[in-house]
C-alpha cells in the first residue's frame, strides 16, 4: 500500500516537472495540463517497470554469486582439511626419518659438529691473519662449509673436509715462515702503492723498513702513521734487506697490539707540549741553570788550575789568579806590622771571595723553584680536570686526560729540573770553597811565616 503512494506521488512530482509552458513559462490551458500529466505517469511507469525487472536480474545475479562463494569456501575447507592431515603426517615422517638418520650417524654426529665449530672457528681466525693476504680465498669456503654443516639435511664431503685440513695445516706452516712478496700498500698519504712486504709469520709485517698494520675490514695492508723507536725500525730495515742468516728484529708475539700501544707513546715534543705554559718556563729554567752551571765549572776549573801552578811558582805571584793577587798583596807589604799585613791579606781574599761564589746562590734559588713550579702546574692541571668534571661529568675519561697530563708532566719536569740543578749546585760551591780554603790557608801560612820572621828579627 505505501509503496502505491509513493509511486502515485513520484508520477504526479514528475508529471508537473514535465508540463509544457508557454513563453510567460505557464501552461497553455488545463487540458493541455491534464494531459501532460497523464504522459507523464505513462512515462514513469514503464521506468519504474524496468528498474524492477533490473533489481530482479541483479538479486539474482548476487545469489548466484552468493552459492559460488559457498561453493570455493566448502572446497577449501575441505582442501585445508587434507593439507593438516598431510602436514601432521609429514611431520611424523621427518621426525622418523630424523631418528633414523641420527641413528645412522653415530658417531659421525659428533665429527659433523666439530667440523662445523672448526670451520667457524677457522674463518674468524683467518679473517684477521696476515696469511689473508696471500690467501684470500679462503673465507668463503670455509663460510659455505659452516652454513652447510649447519643444516641437519646436509654432510660435509671428503674434498670438503679434506680441503679445511689443508687449510688449518698451511696456516700453522705459514706462522713459522718468514716470506717476502708484493702486494699492494696504502701509504701515510693516503696512496695506493705495490711494494715488496715481508711478513714475519702471523705477527708483523713490514715494507721499506717500516712497519705495517694489516685491516681486516678492507683486507689490505697500510703504513703505521707513527713508526716506533729508531732500534726498531733499524731492525726492520735490517730484515728488509737480508737475504739469509740470522737478523735481530723487534717482533710483536700477540699480532699488532704492543706495537700500537708503543706507537701510542708520547714523543718528547709531546711531553713537553701536554705541560703547558709552566712547563715551558721550567724547562727554560732548567736549560738556563745547566748552561750556567756549566760555564762555572768550567770558570772554576780554569782558575783552579791557575792557582796550582800558582803555588808551584810562589816568588813570582800572577794576576791572572786569586792566589797570585793575594801572594801580589803580601810581597807588596811584606815591611808592615803583622796585624796590618793581616788585615791587607784578609781582605784580599774577600775581595776574592764573591767573584769565587758568583752565581751559586741562583743555582739554588732555581733548584728551590722548579719543585714549586712543578707543584703549581699540578694544580693548574687538577683545577683544569675538575673544570671538565663539572661540565661533562665522568662519563668520558678523554675529556679528562688533559688537565691530568698537566698535572703530571709539570711535577715530572719540576723535578727534573730540580734534581740535576742541586748536583750542579753542589759541585759548584764545592769547587768555589775549596779555592777559597786554599785563599785562606795560603794567607793564612803568609801571615804565620811574616810573624815567624818578625820574632827572629826581634830575638836577634
Amino acid at each position: 500500500m505505501k509503496r502505491g503512494v509513493y509511486i502515485c506521488l513520484l508520477t504526479l512530482l514528475t508529471g508537473f516537472a514535465s508540463i509544457p509552458v508557454n513563453a510567460a513559462g505557464k501552461a497553455a490551458s488545463l487540458d493541455a495540463l491534464l494531459q501532460q500529466v497523464q504522459q507523464g505517469k505513462i512515462h514513469e511507469s514503464k521506468e519504474n517497470k524496468a528498474r524492477e525487472q533490473e533489481f530482479k536480474r541483479n538479486k539474482a545475479r548476487q545469489n548466484q554469486m552468493l552459492a559460488d562463494a559457498r561453493k570455493r569456501r566448502a572446497t577449501e575447507e575441505a582442501r585445508s582439511a587434507r593439507m593438516e592431515r598431510q602436514f601432521d603426517d609429514n611431520e611424523l615422517v621427518i621426525a622418523e626419518q630424523t631418528d633414523l638418520l641420527t641413528k645412522r650417524l653415530g658417531s659421525l654426529k659428533e665429527l659433523f659438529g666439530v667440523l662445523q665449530q672448526a670451520a667457524g672457528d677457522a674463518r674468524g681466525q683467518f679473517a684477521n691473519s696476515l696469511t689473508n693476504i696471500q690467501f684470500p680465498n679462503r673465507g668463503e669456503f670455509l663460510l659455505d662449509l659452516a652454513v652447510k654443516m649447519g643444516s641437519t639435511s646436509k654432510l660435509a664431503t671428503l674434498e670438503e673436509i679434506e680441503r679445511l685440513w689443508f687449510e688449518l695445516q698451511r696456516e700453522m706452516t705459514e706462522s713459522g715462515k718468514v716470506v717476502k712478496f708484493k702486494t699492494n700498500v696504502v701509504t701515510v698519504n693516503g696512496d695506493e702503492v705495490v711494494q715488496e712486504v715481508v711478513r714475519i709469520g702471523v705477527f708483523n709485517a713490514i715494507s721499506q723498513g717500516k712497519y705495517l698494520q694489516y685491516t681486516p675490514e678492507t683486507g689490505k695492508l697500510s703504513e703505521l702513521p707513527r713508526q716506533p723507536k729508531e732500534r726498531f725500525t733499524k731492525s726492520a730495515e735490517a730484515l728488509t734487506n737480508a737475504t739469509s742468516g740470522l737478523v735481530t728484529f723487534g717482533l710483536d708475539p700477540v699480532r699488532g697490539q704492543l706495537l700500537k700501544l708503543l706507537v701510542l707513546e708520547a714523543t718528547l715534543e709531546e711531553r713537553i707540549e701536554q705541560g703547558g705554559l709552566i712547563g715551558r718556563i721550567i724547562i727554560a729554567l732548567g736549560i738556563f741553570a745547566a748552561i750556567l752551571a756549566v760555564s762555572r765549572i768550567i770558570w772554576l776549573m780554569s782558575v783552579s788550575y791557575k792557582v796550582v801552578a800558582q803555588r808551584r811558582n810562589s816568588d813570582k805571584p800572577s794576576t791572572n789568579n786569586p792566589l797570585g793577587r793575594v801572594l801580589h798583596v803580601y810581597h807588596a807589604n811584606r815591611n808592615i806590622d803583622l796585624e796590618s799585613l793581616e788585615l791587607k791579606l784578609g781582605e784580599a781574599v774577600l775581595k776574592e771571595t764573591p767573584k769565587l761564589n758568583r752565581f751559586n746562590t741562583l743555582l739554588k734559588v732555581i733548584a728551590a723553584v722548579a719543585p714549586l713550579l712543578g707543584l703549581l702546574g699540578t694544580v693548574t692541571g687538577m683545577i683544569i680536570t675538575f673544570q671538565a668534571i663539572t661540565l661533562f661529568g665522568t662519563g668520558d675519561p678523554k675529556l679528562m686526560a688533559g688537565g691530568i697530563s698537566q698535572a703530571l708532566v709539570t711535577t715530572v719536569m719540576g723535578l727534573c729540573v730540580a734534581i740535576p740543578t742541586v748536583l750542579m749546585h753542589t759541585l759548584v760551591a764545592g769547587r768555589s770553597k775549596g779555592l777559597i780554603e786554599v785563599l785562606e790557608e795560603q794567607a793564612t801560612g803568609m801571615i804565620a811565616e811574616h810573624s815567624e820572621r818578625q820574632h827572629k828579627g826581634t830575638d836577634s
